[in-house]
């Protein structure tokens, strides 16, 4: 159903390394990380001022990582309402190009090694494949919604600001040595080793509140409900968000904490995504099921420092409906939530403005196309004066998406109204 992310070729790159050499061998990679690092960052300041003498800035990114003298940057940090008050912590451009090259040799294997109920930032395994599967096993342990199942969701206090850096470090540094010990052997592989555990290390166990700028007003993190700052945590806890080493990291600590779950104590119907984890269970088993909540929860205080949530806890029948990334789930259908729908209506409302990238606005009309959502949309796209034949259009993929959403921007419901009669006239 999905397809798995590359795997990192290590022969391959041992090969290369000792036809090249390790420093030329860098300079290849480091610039494919630079060109993955600027998807979707073209219109920054940072990326230009990165581009602008590129061909000296990856030589000295990769003196100083032969030299184990790299150091993470300073970070801009920053708050967002979407729809909730984030703190968000952005990394220097020439960090991403680390983030991407440690993605890229060590995502592939990381990802097989996670279960097929961990959905997030997965190639293929993301929002739309977590709510297909949940549907999946509603309908499989309830015998098509003719039995009674329960489904019972949790969430963790504060994930990403409570990561215990040290843990954290230790299970990406077993990883990363069980991926290359076949090839210790050889020292161009031991060479690679070192040097994506120095960098590893540096990533994770950097402290980005020491040296980051604020960007926007103070009061913006007075707003910030408890736990939920850098700022606040003690230190040694907590790794920012958004960059793509945080998203891959968190997947990697809770890695035991899933296989414990579906494997040690036995729920097939488990997922996971993020933070946020269910388990599904048939009736006679619901008494069991809430008796190895306190397992889970011992599980992750003793052996992750990670707390659950005590306030989002739910038991649901599963033919009742529940909620899950951005869908409320029901035996015959699969609905916007009411969150997603205000950030559906809050895109269509910027849509005529340059806030939104072309990417943005496709990823949410691209997540409603794989739900029940027609008659949400029309009257969304009546609201906001939109043609509504473009987004059947781009339902049915008629045209390239980015072409779509540019006729879009300047689109008005009265196209669609004139679409229908002349529809109707022939």
């Amino acid at each position: 159903m999905s397809k798995e992310s590359k795997l990192f070729d290590i022969p391959a790159a041992i090969k290369s390394i000792q036809h090249i050499g390790i420093r030329q061998w860098l300079l290849k990679e480091y610039t494919k990380s630079f060109i993955e690092a600027r998807k979707g960052k073209l219109k920054t300041f940072n990326e230009h001022k990165f581009e602008l003498h590129w061909l000296e800035n990856i030589p000295r990114l990769v003196d100083t990582t032969l030299d184990r003298a790299f150091k993470p940057g300073t970070s801009t940090t920053f708050v967002v309402h979407d729809p909730k008050d984030r703190e968000i912590f952005a990394a220097p451009f020439s960090d991403r190009n680390i983030h991407h090259f440690l993605y890229r040799v060590c995502g592939g294997w990381w990802d097989r090694q996670f279960i097929d109920d961990s959905y997030s930032c997965r190639p293929s395994r993301g929002t739309f494949y977590g709510i297909l599967r949940i549907w999946d096993k509603a309908k499989r342990i309830t015998n098509n919604f003719s039995e009674e199942a329960y489904i019972i969701q949790m969430d963790l206090s504060n994930y990403f600001m409570s990561l215990p850096r040290k843990r954290l470090y230790d299970a990406i540094h077993r990883g990363l040595y069980r991926q290359f010990k076949k090839y210790f052997h050889i020292p161009e592989a031991y060479e690679l080793y070192t040097i994506c555990d120095f960098l590893w290390y540096q990533v994770i166990m950097d402290d980005p509140v020491t040296h980051a700028k604020r960007r926007g007003s103070i009061k913006n993190w007075s707003k910030l409900a408890p736990g939920k700052s850098l700022h606040d945590q003690p230190y040694g806890y907590g790794i920012a968000i958004g960059n793509v080493t945080s998203q891959l990291a968190s997947n990697i600590y809770l890695d035991s904490f899933d296989k414990f779950v579906h494997c040690r104590l036995g729920y097939k119907y488990y997922g996971r995504y993020v933070d946020d984890f269910y388990i599904m269970v048939k009736k006679k088993d619901l008494k069991r099921a809430i008796r190895d909540i306190e397992l889970m929860r011992s599980f992750l205080l003793n052996e992750k420092e990670l707390t659950l949530h005590p306030k989002k806890l739910s038991i649901r029948r599963i033919d009742q409906g529940f909620k899950f990334l951005g869908a409320r789930i029901y035996p015959h259908c699969l609905i916007p939530s009411d969150r997603l729908q205000k950030k559906i209506k809050r895109i269509l409302h910027q849509l005529r403005t340059d806030k939104l990238s072309d990417d943005t606005i496709i990823s949410y009309l691209g997540l409603t196309k794989n739900l029940h959502a027609h008659k949400f949309m029309k009257r969304f796209f009546k609201e906001y004066d939109l043609n509504f034949v473009l987004y059947e259009e781009f339902l049915h993929r008629t045209r390239k998406a980015n072409d779509i959403i540019k006729d879009l921007r300047t689109s008005h419901w009265k196209d669609y109204e004139a679409y229908l009669k002349q529809n109707s006239q022939q």
